[in-house]
């Protein structure tokens, strides 16, 4: 059985302490921590924002990148959460607070996993975000289980096309730059297009992670027939200069299998939106999010 796990002892005792000092910085406001048992797993979520009410809008349901956790999400909880209840995942099979106890093979059993982990937290409805990976999961889940979300907001999604060099070179580097001391950073990040480098609790999280051996299905392309099947209201926001894929060709592809959704170039931004442009980013969620909710 391969799942995701630490390497040893030594290794997750390590990952725990960094990702401690991390959630205390970058998380400090009020939150609620909750461990959901699945059947994939134990997932950690943490929920902020208001309580059920006449005024509070639609659920925002937060799912990180390959690597990361909900703190990826950390600059944008106070706007989010402003007016809508907010959880931000740890994506079972990532490093994170999460503990996968059995494998996940592909989209489908993805899917399934955010599918128990809404039902266990009473979610009936709510919007998806999800950034690369979590956007691929997040249509996964939409497309194997309509209904549960209102609408979505994928930032650079995975599996809209195959991935080429390109993108594991784009990888490579930035996780070399991360390495370069702080004063360097701001010079290698646009020199490599990646902003997520300069967050300096994020990238010491990720040194930290090393000893953590990430066993998730690779984020095939969605065939033509799985996009036509895209019913719920979406906003696809796609970095310009992505290095995952082709984002002018991305957005043809969606234009012609999902007509109904929107999608947004965002200019100057890279797979790193979230980072290279959060205004958009944000702009884009709480639109979408109070277009489903009103």
């Amino acid at each position: 059985m391969r799942i995701s796990e630490f390497r040893n002892g030594k290794a997750e005792d390590r990952y725990r302490a960094a990702y401690e000092r991390a959630l205390t910085q970058l998380l400090p406001g009020q939150r609620t921590s909750i461990d959901v048992p699945t059947g994939y797993g134990t997932t950690r979520v943490y929920r902020t924002g208001p309580g059920a009410g006449p005024h509070t809008g639609l659920p925002i349901v937060l799912l990180p990148g390959s690597g990361g956790n909900a703190l990826m999400w950390h600059g944008y909880l106070d706007e989010l959460s402003r007016r809508h209840p907010v959880i931000a995942v740890d994506t079972v099979g990532e490093p994170g607070a999460s503990v996968q106890t059995a494998p996940i093979e592909d989209g489908h059993d993805a899917a399934d996993w955010l599918e128990e982990l809404l039902t266990a937290l009473d979610v009936p409805a709510a919007h998806l975000v999800g950034c690369s990976y979590g956007g691929w999961i997040a249509l996964h889940h939409q497309i194997r289980h309509p209904g549960r979300a209102s609408g979505l907001t994928l930032v650079d999604p995975a599996g809209l096309a195959d991935v080429g060099r390109r993108f594991y070179t784009w990888l490579i580097l930035g996780g070399l730059a991360a390495l370069a001391p702080r004063a360097l950073r701001p010079r290698l990040a646009r020199a490599i297009g990646n902003s997520a480098i300069l967050d300096t609790e994020l990238m010491a999280l990720m040194r930290a992670s090393t000893g953590f051996r990430r066993r998730l299905p690779l984020a095939t392309t969605l065939t033509d027939d799985e996009l036509r099947r895209l019913s719920a209201p979406a906003l696809f926001l796609l970095g310009e200069r992505s290095t995952l894929h082709d984002s002018r060709t991305v957005a043809e592809r969606l234009r012609r299998l999902a007509p109904a959704a929107l999608v947004e170039l965002v200019p100057d931004a890279g797979h790193a939106l979230p980072t290279d442009d959060p205004a958009a980013v944000t702009k884009g969620i709480l639109t979408m999010a109070a277009r489903q909710g009103s």
